[in-house]
């Protein structure tokens, strides 16, 4: 599969300024921009950095940023799953994983989340694909929000709702191990019946619950 990708932009203005938003964004803009220090969700802020711009390299990922001037206070990846998951199993070329999504704390509640999906979802390239995330408590920021789990798992199905993802069952057990925990999933236009039918079986791999 040809990975095609589009870029596109716009400007979200915010209490605490404007933030261009954009992508997806070649290895070099990130080598160039600076990376905030709270962008520490997943690791340190230097080493999360690094994680980024070697994502943008791969043929199928796509990053895209929430960008104050120079720096970067906000990002997306969308790549291929992890090998060790299933996701990985059916090697659908036309599946990809919202990998990882972060948002500095000073900019929360501008809605840049949202509008970095929709950003991503303006090219018409992503109607080839499958598009998931899977969205684990623990991964949850709710000592810095305040929120419990239900109240957080709202936020952010609102927000993934914004790029046109779903809730959608699974039997997948990292999943099933806790209630708030979930699938989200855009199937894309022009993605073709036999595809969709094998996302299924990797969804139930259990016949009883299929």
């Amino acid at each position: 599969m040809i990975h095609n990708k589009v870029y596109h932009s716009q400007t979200l203005q915010a209490s605490t300024g404007n933030l261009i938003i954009e992508g997806p964004v070649p290895a070099l803009t990130l080598e160039n921009c600076e990376f905030h220090e709270d962008l520490k969700a997943f690791r340190p802020a230097h080493q999360q950095h690094q994680a980024i711009i070697e994502i943008s390299t791969l043929p199928e990922a796509r990053v895209i940023i929430a960008r104050h001037e120079h720096t970067i206070v906000g990002y997306v990846t969308y790549l291929y799953p992890d090998p060790l998951e299933r996701w990985s199993e059916s090697n659908m070329d036309n599946l990809v994983e919202l990998g990882a999504i972060e948002v500095i704390p000073e900019f929360r509640g501008c809605h840049v989340g949202q509008n970095m999906l929709q950003v991503s979802m303006m090219d018409d390239y992503m109607e080839d694909y499958v598009i998931i995330t899977t969205e684990y408590y623990w991964h949850w920021d709710l000592k810095g929000t305040g929120l419990n789990v239900w109240e957080y798992r709202k936020i952010m199905e609102k927000m993934m709702n914004a790029g046109g993802l779903i809730w959608m069952a699974t039997d997948d057990p990292e999943i099933c191990s806790h209630p708030a925990n979930c699938l989200m999933v855009r199937i894309g236009k022009r993605v073709n019946q036999q595809s969709i039918e094998m996302f299924d079986r990797i969804r139930f791999q259990n016949r009883f619950m299929y």
